[in-house]
């Protein structure tokens, strides 16, 4: 291995610093959503099918890539087959184009931690308090910039000493909070004033719940293509991310078992998520307060805060902590792929490489931030929504160009490497790979086609057929 490069020192810091990749935003804010749009149970039921094949598959080849050939995403492609290097060119733009807007999110966290920690939290339960926030001119560059210098601190010292030793220290913590207040969630109670009561149970009858009603084949496609794209957002795969972690990786560990591993964690964070944010947003507010975005993280759960009270702070400051915590495993993840990649390009070491993607850092997020003012503009995307400078980057490497990535990795190793060259991989030092039958009918024939149609929909050409 590259003497610049560095090492897990084993597989318990590899899968927490991988499960910390996967552990984001998406998780706390993204499933609670889907899941309640889209049948509650039903939903969660789709989405742990597809864990187990897709996830399991699209996570294993980009591990044991990065094992293997013991190469970063760029060069790990064209290392396998020099005809196939564009698609490493492809996937380092999605971290590239992640970067530029991660860091802005989790400047939007920190200021509501902020506000929680030095006030009691009301005025950010105020109606216009988000819109007025991101549409200052200096405080979401502020903001930005205290968590950006976090990140770039912990990703600058290395594989062991930064990403390794934080993710060890962080990954328990943030699963005891998440725990504690889902419980605290479930043990809400509330009387609205046309007098309906609503406990945190009801809220998790409503999450858990299969609803069938009204369910037909496009409303189950949709569902599915929902919990897919979830997939991609709560997995970290098909962005570069986990083949420059596969890289990291010693040959002793069991890659079988510390991929499902990471699964089971990542799938329990988000699932212990709906537990804690749909009841507690039931309570107060019904069906009505299920919004997406933005707006269930920085509107409705500050307004929940808000209705619980004395506690409301103290409860404010546990959950922003934790996404602060998810926010930042997760743009460590994106900035590491970005350096170690720059790495082998320019030969350089990690701590210059690490201040040069830094500063592209800092560069491309004031200009996002600066995309809710003076650089304001909104232009319509494929999906038939309209956005801003943020809604353009994450629609572009999230909704295009991570299906594209996954697609032509599935032929990739399907048809023109052959499963066989994962196998060999998996099953090094006499491991055992359980699920070798299924990932090979999974990678050559389900995921690509899967992969195929997501990538179609992400260019609107079913709403233009008329098929939506």
């Amino acid at each position: 291995m590259d003497k610049k490069k560095g090492s897990f020192t084993g597989s318990l810091g590899f899968i927490l610093a991988a499960a910390g990749s996967a552990v984001g935003v998406g998780n706390i804010w993204r499933f609670p959503y889907l899941a309640a749009k889209d049948g509650g149970g039903l939903f969660i039921l789709i989405y742990l099918v597809l864990v187990l094949t897709f996830g399991f598959t699209l996570l294993t080849t980009d591990i044991a890539i990065g094992r293997k050939t013991r190469k970063n995403a760029l060069q790990a492609f064209g290392s396998i087959s020099p005809k196939w290097g564009f698609l490493g060119k492809l996937t380092f733009l999605v971290p590239a184009l992640i970067m530029t807007y991660y860091s802005v999110i989790g400047g939007w966290i920190t200021k509501y931690l902020y506000d929680y920690i030095v006030t009691d939290g009301v005025e950010a339960a105020e109606d216009g308090y988000f819109v007025g926030f991101i549409t200052s001119e200096t405080l979401p560059i502020v903001f930005m910039l205290i968590f950006l210098l976090v990140t770039i601190w912990i990703v600058y010292r290395g594989v062991e000493k930064g990403i390794e030793q934080f993710s060890k220290f962080v990954m328990p913590g943030l699963l005891l909070l998440i725990i504690g207040i889902a419980i605290f969630s479930l043990t809400l109670k509330h009387t609205d004033t046309t007098g309906v009561t609503r406990t945190g149970i009801d809220g998790l009858i409503v999450y858990l719940k299969p609803d069938f009603k009204g369910l037909t084949l496009s409303k189950f496609l949709n569902i599915l293509l929902d919990a897919m794209s979830q997939l991609f957002f709560s997995l970290s795969v098909s962005m570069g991310i986990m083949i420059t972690y596969g890289s990291y990786v010693k040959k002793e560990t069991h890659l079988e078992k510390s991929i499902t591993q990471i699964e089971i964690f990542d799938t329990g964070v988000a699932l212990i998520a709906g537990m804690m944010i749909i009841p507690a947003v039931f309570v107060f507010f019904g069906m009505e307060g299920m919004g997406s975005g933005p707006s269930l993280m920085f509107i409705s759960l500050p307004k929940v805060f808000a209705a619980m009270g004395g506690t409301g702070k103290f409860v404010g400051i546990l959950f922003f902590v934790m996404v602060v915590f998810a926010a930042l495993t997760s743009c460590i993840s994106i900035m590491e792929t970005l350096v170690a990649n720059c790495m082998e390009i320019f030969h350089a070491g990690r701590k210059k490489v690490c201040m040069g993607v830094g500063i592209f850092a800092v560069v491309t997020a004031v200009i996002i931030c600066l995309g809710y003012n003076v650089l304001y503009f909104e232009v319509p995307l494929p999906n038939g929504s309209t956005g801003q400078l943020l809604d353009m980057a994450d629609y572009i490497s999230n909704s295009f160009l991570m299906p594209l990535i996954s697609f032509l990795t599935c032929i990739f190793i399907g048809w023109v490497v052959k499963p066989g060259w994962i196998e060999g991989e998996m099953l090094e030092n006499g491991a055992a790979f359980h699920k070798k039958r299924m990932y090979e009918i999974m990678v050559r024939y389900v995921a690509p086609l899967m992969m195929g149609i997501l990538f179609l929909q992400s260019t609107g050409i079913f709403g233009f057929l008329g098929w939506e």
